[in-house]
């Protein structure tokens, strides 16, 4: 067996060859690649003018240019994503010779389109949560287009710095530690204003955290006992030896490792396609807020169902806040937004504001009608109502004392009352998933090699198997979709090459020191090197806006 020195300092006993991954793409396919990027542009900017247009929004030339620039950065991190972690699904279809290269990166990126198109939308909105309140309930106020552009330009520099290195960094790591950045760096600069509470979500962030940090664990332990298993069970000894040169599998584990392939990249799309789309549906909510805030798309004959249920839901609010005499609204706001804030809400004016800010909510919708003939003027104000009376609610139901202080009735009049205040604000629109789709489905044919060869040469000391693939794979594939499934944002990098880590040791093989410790400072410094980069962008950014006048 020929020796290839992937370090110098540690000489590796490997196959013959490694799979062929220059073959260039036909010149046509270079044409239609170019031209559904731009399609896809268009189409989303095309979306935004009949959208506005529909509902009397007009846009100005400056004001249209400024959300074009937005949405080319937010797709642009999509197709970053998509080619910063192709390597996760086709490496190992590359490296068995299951498929050749292009094909599989042509294959993937149809699946990933299919997972955005087909996801849930639950992860869309997890991430954003973590924001702080006062941005997120003024997203189009200089402050709030400060926060997102950091935070996007943030975690695009990470990803392509990583990316130009081949390390397979996360991209859903650095997203977050972006928005803790913002979050952070915004509670500086208002803490003489605010008290300091201006900032992290840090109960959602500990949340999200844990996700991240337990998922190389579960990739590490799950496909190693799964490859451990499967040495036991099936008896093929071509499962685990390195594949002859050139020559593709067996059929049947060849059928197996497409099959795994296809499954991580469309649970790639369905839980990572989504983090682009809710930061897209901020973008749209500041610079469009009448066609965007609300979703105008509800029917005329849910509203009466949306009415009932808020009726329901202040009733029981206004039992528990035991006030002879109702709040004003604008203290029943800036009470909920303390509450939101300070994370406290056991208190009886928050419950007495809660019932305000409902009883409100349900007025205004029902003298429009439905959400679509809400007008521009009013648009701005019933979605910050409609946010702080979904997410304060949800805290009260979390709160320790929420068994003891509600009923079981109680309990299930809020629930759907949240059902509705969801359906009505936290809504991605068809042409937003298509476009997301398009981004990240593209951004998978491009900029892959780097990673596919970290992932499939230098991870274990020896060429990866079938078997490793294989268990890799299927544990990537099967957590990231349970993960959708419950509204978590984890990372399909850190699930996978600790799962080819993991099966590596089960096949008897040792791990490259190198890679694997330059793996983990990459995933150790992504946090907070993307917290300083998205934390210093946004004070920076603010302070220019402020020093021109604008703020």
């Amino acid at each position: 067996m020929a020796t290839i020195a992937l370090d110098p300092h540690e000489p590796l006993d490997r196959a013959p060859a490694g799979p062929s991954l220059d073959a260039k793409p036909h010149p046509f396919a270079r044409l239609i690649f170019f031209g559904l990027l731009l399609g896809g542009f268009v189409y989303a900017c095309a979306s935004v003018l009949i959208d506005t247009q529909g509902v009397g929004e007009e846009l100005a030339l400056g004001a249209f240019a400024f959300l074009a620039l937005a949405l080319v950065i937010a797709l642009g991190f999509e197709f970053v994503n998509g080619f910063h972690d192709t390597a996760n699904a086709v490496a190992t279809v590359i490296y068995t010779n299951a498929m050749p290269a292009n094909l599989a990166v042509i294959w993937s990126g149809f699946f990933n389109f299919l997972g955005v198109m087909l996801s849930s939308g639950a992860v869309a909105y997890a991430i954003i949560t973590l924001l702080p309140v006062d941005l997120l309930l003024n997203v189009g106020s200089s402050a709030g287009f400060a926060m997102i552009f950091a935070l996007l330009l943030a975690a695009v520099l990470w990803n392509l710095a990583t990316w130009y290195v081949g390390l397979p960094n996360s991209s859903s790591h650095t997203l977050i530690g972006s928005v803790l950045g913002v979050g952070f760096a915004n509670q500086l600069m208002t803490a003489g204003s605010t008290g300091g509470t201006s900032g992290v979500d840090w109960s959602q962030a500990q949340k999200v955290l844990t996700g991240l940090a337990i998922a190389p664990l579960i990739g590490f332990f799950a496909a190693l006992l799964l490859l451990l298993v499967m040495r036991a069970v099936l008896k093929n000894p071509k499962l685990y030896s390195a594949p002859e040169r050139d020559a593709p599998p067996p059929r049947g584990i060849r059928a197996l490792l497409i099959f795994t392939c296809t499954a991580v990249s469309f649970s790639h799309g369905s839980n990572d396609g989504q983090k682009g789309m809710g930061l897209i549906m901020l973008i749209l909510i500041g610079c469009a807020p009448t066609a965007y805030a609300l979703n105008r798309t509800m029917p005329e004959s849910a509203t009466p169902a949306f009415v009932a249920t808020a009726d329901r839901a202040a009733a029981v609010f206004e039992s528990k806040g035991g006030l002879a005499t109702p709040l004003p609204i604008a203290n029943a706001r800036a009470i909920l937004t303390q509450a939101l804030q300070t994370r406290d809400v056991e208190r009886p004016e928050t419950y007495a504001a809660l019932g305000v800010i409902s009883r409100d909510v349900s007025e205004q919708v029902a003298g429009y009608g439905a959400l679509a003939r809400v007008p521009a003027q009013a648009t701005p104000n019933l979605r910050g109502d409609m946010y702080l009376a979904l997410d304060t609610s949800k805290l009260a139901l979390k709160a320790e004392s929420a068994q003891r202080r509600f009923s079981a009735p109680e309990i299930a009049a809020i629930d759907a009352y949240q059902d509705q205040l969801e359906a009505g604000t936290r809504f991605i629109p068809l042409w937003v998933k298509i476009t997301v789709a398009l981004a990240l489905g593209l951004g998978t044919m491009v900029g892959w090699k780097r990673i596919v060869i970290t992932v499939g040469e230098k991870i274990g000391k020896a060429h990866l198997t079938y078997g490793m693939g294989a268990s890799a794979e299927l544990v990537a594939a099967c957590t990231i979709l349970a993960a959708d499934r419950f509204g978590l944002p984890v990372s399909t990098t850190h699930i996978l090459s600790s799962g080819v880590a993991g099966a590596a040791v089960a096949n008897g093989q040792g791990l490259q020191a190198r890679t694997i410790r330059n793996m983990a400072l990459a995933w150790v410094l992504t946090l907070p090197v993307a917290m300083l980069l998205s934390g210093g962008l946004y004070w920076l950014l603010l302070t220019l806006v402020r020093a021109t006048g604008n703020g």
